[in-house]
């Protein structure tokens, strides 16, 4: 969705004004009841496990150690809430797809997945996030059609685009392009991050601006 110039400009320095704010967590969610009812607009993070979705955060808000980062997969076992601000809860999602996890554990977090994913209605947008060396794996998919069943709009976010050569990085967003086609719920356009290099965000302040504007 191309924006004018003008609003390019007001995106921009709405986005400056957001994030400029402090921001605190504010609790861990490990059921639906106990999900924040003070009507404030949230966006969230997911993804599948270590796909950079701490280190991605905490560039996005600005420090170094809001969100913990870790090198063990499936590290975020709950609804991690922050608040930016008064005007916004960030949401940093379980990650999906870690095999090792024991099952008891998976089942308990793809459920809460699915809870609040279906009739959050101050979920303005999920930003999914896709390890842009390996694109759109097969468990992704599936929750991407539960977004699209529960009309929850999301946008692709691929990170790590540092460890790609240059050559790749416009193929790799290509390929998320085409695979958000058939996808009702997603936003068309893809955005290509580097926590490491700080790439991309400033475009995802934007994004995360204009979805709650």
């Amino acid at each position: 969705m191309e924006l004018t110039e003008n609003e390019s400009v007001a995106a921009a320095a709405y986005a400056e004004k957001l994030f400029c704010q402090p921001c605190v967590f504010v609790k861990g969610v490990v059921d639906v009841t106990g999900l924040p009812g003070d009507g404030v607009a949230e966006v969230a993070f997911a993804g599948r496990s270590n796909v950079g979705k701490s280190s991605l955060l905490n560039a996005l808000i600005g420090r170094t150690s809001l969100a913990r980062t870790s090198n063990t997969p499936g590290r975020t076992r709950e609804l991690n809430y922050f608040l930016l601000g008064e005007a916004l809860h960030i949401v940093d999602m379980p990650g999906y797809g870690y095999a090792r996890a024991p099952k008891t554990l998976v089942r308990g977090w793809n459920q809460l997945l699915q809870d609040y994913l279906r009739g959050r209605v101050e979920l303005k947008r999920v930003f999914l996030l896709i390890d842009s060396r390996h694109g759109i794996k097969e468990n992704d998919r599936p929750t991407m059609t539960l977004m699209d069943k529960a009309a929850v709009s999301y946008q692709l976010v691929l990170t790590k685009i540092d460890k790609l050569k240059p050559s790749e990085v416009g193929p790799a967003i290509a390929a998320a392009t085409e695979g958000i086609k058939k996808h009702g719920a997603a936003y068309p356009e893809v955005i290509a991050t580097s926590a490491e290099k700080k790439t991309g965000i400033e475009e995802l302040r934007r994004a995360v601006g204009r979805a709650i504007g």
